[in-house]
């Protein structure tokens, strides 16, 4: 009887084992599931008041694969208060990623600390670690798939992920990824107390290049009740980007 319990154990172990190896996978490959050397957009990020007022700022931004991960860069180009700031941020597998911020008004560039994660990304409702996201390291938390369940006629897995890091913003978040394309269209985050504080969810989705792709997203504030809508005007894979460009020399300059 107790090599029958202990064998049962045993299958309960490798079972939950298993589960959060599946779970983690289907993360991975919603992050990774479009195949591209490179990724070119123009965006119109659209500001929400609480009262409803609206502001607009168009943005540029530009990501390409390197030896340790992806580098991101993001170009404000309008309105005047905030063109030519520039944000770059690189993939440190393992870690928090490396980045850094040019503010035209100090004139110099800043590295922006680990601890900074949360603070808000250019007084939009995204934060430095909302930007960064995407590729946040699948190892950094831990994935449990909770349950399956239906969002907007899609089928999805909801699987919940608990950061192994305890200082993250986040105490967890629960992502909702379909069945069948691995896109993920939306995800709940909850702060440190364990409330909801916001929701990001993929509006609009077109085929670009043979690349089933976001073209709108939104990031909802919860309880200041305000919101971050981008709209990818101009979205293109593959085009040539210049290694500079992924520099704190052009983060200063603007040239590779």
């Amino acid at each position: 009887m107790k090599k029958i319990i202990l064998l049962l154990g045993g299958l309960v172990v490798f079972a939950v084992l298993a589960e959060a190896q599946d779970a983690a996978a289907l993360v991975r490959e919603s992050r990774n599931r479009i195949k591209a050397d490179t990724i070119s957009t123009r965006s119109r990020m659209v500001l929400t008041a609480k009262d409803g007022a609206t502001s607009e700022r168009q943005i540029d931004q530009y990501s390409k694969d390197g030896p340790k991960g992806n580098r991101t860069i993001i170009q404000f180009q309008r309105p005047a208060g905030v063109a030519g700031t520039r944000f770059l941020t690189m993939e440190n597998p393992g870690n928090a990623d490396d980045r850094w911020i040019f503010l035209p008004s100090l004139g110099k560039v800043r590295r922006i600390a680990a601890s900074e994660g949360s603070g808000s990304f250019m007084g939009t409702d995204l934060s430095y670690d909302d930007i960064s996201s995407a590729d946040r390291d699948v190892g950094l938390d831990t994935h449990t798939l909770v349950r399956e369940e239906t969002l907007n006629g899609n089928p999805c897995y909801v699987i919940e992920s608990v950061p192994r890091d305890r200082s993250y913003q986040y105490s967890r978040m629960a992502q909702w990824i379909d069945k069948n394309t691995k896109v993920n269209y939306k995800i709940e985050l909850y702060d440190r107390r364990g409330t909801l504080v916001k929701v990001f969810e993929t509006l609009e989705l077109k085929e670009v290049q043979g690349r089933l792709s976001p073209m709108v997203t939104k990031m909802s504030t919860l309880a200041a009740g305000t919101s971050t809508t981008i709209y990818a005007d101009i979205l293109k894979y593959d085009d040539p980007i210049p290694e500079g460009v992924f520099t704190t020399k052009f983060l200063e300059t603007g040239r590779p």
